[in-house]
């Protein structure tokens, strides 16, 4: 198990996906590395408990990020918050 941190919504000029963020694992650095991580499970808790589960669609960019997509949207305070990348 990895842990990552959601960066931001996908988001364009004036349209945000609220299903789909942006998400940093820890230790990955490059768009190599990244791809390994396309098809796996990413988990956010709430901080009621409650767990939200989405799948790693693609990489994002030449660092590192990657591009998830949740079964539900995660609040605006998911935002700079841990997740759990499944291995």
């Amino acid at each position: 198990m990895t842990k990552g941190k959601v960066i931001q919504f996908r988001r364009g000029r004036h349209t945000v996906h609220e299903r789909h963020f942006i998400i940093e694992i820890n230790g990955i650095d490059s768009r190599e590395k990244a791809e390994k991580f396309v098809g796996k499970e990413v988990e956010w808790k709430t901080p009621s408990g409650k767990i939200i589960k989405g799948k790693i669609s693609a990489p994002h960019g030449n660092k590192g990020l990657v591009r998830a997509i949740f079964e539900k949207g995660l609040p605006g305070q998911a935002i700079t918050t841990e997740v759990e990348v499944k291995e």
